[in-house]
């Protein structure tokens, strides 16, 4: 008897788990997380985030149209923006074992430029970002990385 009861709620246990996900219903792909980029600090928080952190939440919306990235090595390089999104989505919960500050070096009503350092063991990578207002929002629209 006492098997039989634990069947039946089991069983009971499973049609309501199993008529609430159904009830959420599936998530479109084409809804993003929207994210609050209304001023220079808080996009270039995200941004740090999201470079950093392997944070993917809004990574569309955090780049300008015109974004550009350029890495100066011995071998420099540009990517341009649905490069940089790509890549950064890949790295969704990555996490870099590193230390992070960040300098503001230019800072007006519509632009801000920053300094980014990431502190590894063995290199340093600073990055600097200049941020434009586009709209009521914050955009990051250039990056420039170098390593030492």
């Amino acid at each position: 008897m006492k098997t039989l009861v634990k069947t039946f709620a089991a069983a009971a246990l499973i049609a309501v788990s199993t008529f609430a996900m159904a009830a959420e219903g599936p998530v479109s792909k084409s809804e993003k997380t929207t994210i609050n980029l209304s001023t220079a600090d808080l996009t270039l928080d995200h941004y740090v985030a999201v470079t950093t952190e392997g944070e993917s939440a809004g990574v569309e919306q955090l780049f300008a149209e015109d974004f550009n990235q350029k890495i100066q090595a011995s071998n420099a390089q540009s990517n341009s923006r649905s490069d940089v999104v790509k890549s950064l989505k890949k790295q969704k919960g990555e996490k870099l074992n590193c230390t992070i500050s960040i300098g503001i070096i230019e800072e007006s009503a519509d632009y801000m430029v920053a300094k980014v350092t990431l502190k590894f063991e063995n290199f340093t990578k600073t990055d600097l970002v200049t941020l434009e207002r586009v709209g009521n929002d914050w955009k990051v629209s250039k990056s420039i990385n170098s390593y030492k």
